[in-house]
């Protein structure tokens, strides 16, 4: 039988020094009695599989509105493929893979309906009510939105996963509360979580724009990374149609990033001759990083998927409609909160009016929010 103890002395054996052990955890905001058979770490992940904002997450948009077709990725069906990764990566590299999962499985669950043009919206409405960021947003589910337990908000995460989530990097980023060590680097594994991220949506972004016919193969040709793997594909399967090609491509790519970032990774750990995960924290800069010529190949390809993909007219029409979705819906509920459900009309006692409208909207998947929208403004809808 493999107890609780019996997990943590096998983290001890297996695990690289730097790496992150459930038992040397900070702990949790509400002191819980640990359990029989599961790390910490290992009921964080459980916490927020059983979520409600993290079920939510099957019908938000990742990049094309759920209602565009089933093939398309969700933002469960992205966190999952960055779990997947994420996970892979940590094995190699002997980190915990139960942090590494509950980080990857919690990094979206702050996103609003309908992508980063949800995103906008409520970032330019709340702009006087401390503004809206969806890493400070998810911090706010697990720690308060969330209410699941009777002694207390939230799921009651451990400080990693917590600090995972806060220190999610994204170009949107502001630094996080003093609580979470804004100066320190997160864990590695929090580390692993951010690259993981990059890797799959820039790859996952790849086979839906083509599926949807956004982008094309022609295009990108002068996206090196994508040319050099296409080509040895299809030397490799000279018979192959032009579909299981797209596949094999992509998987060549996942396989190749993953792999430089391991080798990059490991490299930088011998370099600084890291020794404790005290040491990750205080280094110079994140340990977790592809090679200087990965780097460069990436950013052309983000490059590519910005102007070929997110800008898209069709991307654009879509993004544009949900900005005014969002403002419409926010301004009726914030100037008639009668029309908010009885259950968040309470919470104004709590809180501004400005954020629980916010919270409200942002916990939307993107049918709910048009099935909303349809019930305030069209006349012949049931409400």
């Amino acid at each position: 039988m493999l107890s609780r103890i019996e997990l943590q002395k096998q983290e001890e054996r297996i695990l690289a020094p730097y790496a992150m052990k459930s038992q040397d955890s900070r702990g949790r905001l509400y002191p819980e009695d640990e359990h029989q058979y599961r790390s910490l770490f290992q009921r964080d992940r459980d916490r927020i599989i059983h979520s409600t904002a993290f079920r939510r997450l099957e019908y938000k948009t990742q990049v094309f509105v759920n209602h565009e077709g089933d093939y398309y990725r969700t933002r469960l069906t992205h966190t999952i493929e960055v779990a997947q990764i994420a996970r892979s990566i940590a094995r190699c590299l002997k980190l915990n893979e139960d942090l590494t999962e509950a980080i990857a499985l919690a990094h979206d669950l702050g996103h609003t309906p309908f992508g980063h043009s949800g995103e906008e919206a409520l970032q330019k409405l709340m702009k006087e009510e401390g503004g809206f960021e969806h890493n400070w947003q998810g911090l706010r589910v697990v720690d308060k939105l969330e209410r699941r337990n009777p002694d207390f908000r939230g799921l009651n995460l451990s400080w990693e996963v917590r600090e995972g989530i806060i220190k999610h990097a994204t170009s949107y980023d502001k630094p996080p509360p003093s609580e979470f060590e804004p100066d320190k680097k997160p864990t590695l594994e929090a580390q692993v979580v951010n690259l993981a991220d990059e890797i799959a949506y820039n790859n996952h972004d790849l086979d839906d724009g083509l599926t949807a016919q956004l982008i094309t193969e022609e295009g990108l040709k002068k996206v090196r990374l994508w040319e050099e793997t296409y080509r040895k594909i299809r030397k490799a399967f000279p018979r192959s149609d032009k579909e299981r090609r797209k596949y094999q491509t992509i998987r060549f790519l996942i396989n190749l990033q993953v792999t430089d970032l391991i080798t990059e990774t490991e490299r930088r750990l011998k370099r600084l001759k890291v020794q404790s995960e005290e040491e990750v924290r205080n280094a110079p800069y994140s340990l977790v990083s592809f090679s200087p010529q990965m780097k460069e190949r990436d950013q052309e390809l983000k490059n590519f998927l910005l102007e070929n993909l997110y800008q898209h007219y069709r991307v654009v029409r879509m993004g544009e409609k949900a900005r005014r979705f969002i403002g419409e819906l926010f301004h009726i509920y914030l100037t008639q909160p009668v029309q908010l459900p009885p259950d968040t009309q309470k919470k104004l006692k709590e809180e501004s009016p400005a954020r629980v409208v916010c919270d409200y909207i942002a916990g939307m998947t993107d049918r709910f929010a048009l099935d909303e929208y349809n019930k305030l403004f069209q006349p012949y809808k049931r409400v």
